[in-house]
């Protein structure tokens, strides 16, 4: 599923993008990543682990062992883990979004993102662009679902919502779809405060 260290992908298929740190990857990523699948009729899911989040002051463990805990953590086949930004040269998301679609012309890219994540949408580098070319799918965190409807990226966005959780394997972005799914309690956060991570 990887060549030179790039995923391979068919063209025609619909691949879910999960970016982030994954400083460190848990169940939650898990849970999230499979009911993005199973709710929003994906082929794949790629696991963007990111060289660094630039919305955080402290930077995350090194690649290498984020990379290495999140092969451990994800065992489903349809998963693909990579730092693919990383060998890209992207740091932000619109940029790494742009890029993907001209490595992979006739691939379905859409970008996976917990409730908290839209709460803070608008604060990302080029969010508008983010939202006019890929289709959203928004996935629910403990305690997050009502600050998501009400935050100021969801308002402004309010015109592209659509109901119908499939409509995202073909409707034209703009075009965002919010689900309810099960919850983990799971955190990174709370793992690194727990001296959990990194071993």
């Amino acid at each position: 599923m990887m060549r030179f260290g790039f995923p391979i992908a068919a063209k025609g298929q619909v691949i879910g993008l999960l970016g982030g740190s994954f400083d460190p990857a848990h169940d939650g990523h898990v849970l999230i990543t499979q009911e993005a699948i199973k709710r929003f009729g994906l082929d794949r899911v790629w696991w963007l682990v990111s060289p660094g989040n630039p919305l955080k002051e402290k930077g995350p463990a090194a690649l290498e062992q984020r990379m290495e805990r999140a092969h451990q953590v994800m065992r489903d086949p349809r998963v693909v883990v990579t730092d693919i930004e990383s060998r890209l040269g992207t740091r932000y998301t619109a940029a790494s979004l742009h890029a993907l679609r001209r490595h992979y012309p006739g691939v379905r890219f859409i970008w996976l993102m917990g409730a908290d994540n839209l709460v803070q949408f608008d604060k990302w580098h080029d969010w508008r662009s983010i939202a006019q070319s890929t289709p959203l799918a928004i996935l629910a965190r403990p305690g997050q679902r009502l600050p998501a409807r009400l935050s100021r990226s969801s308002r402004i966005l309010m015109k592209s919502f659509v109901k119908n959780k499939n409509a995202l394997r073909k409707i034209k972005a703009p075009a965002w779809c919010f689900a309810d799914i099960p919850m983990s309690k799971s955190s990174s956060s709370q793992l690194r405060k727990a001296g959990k991570w990194p071993v």
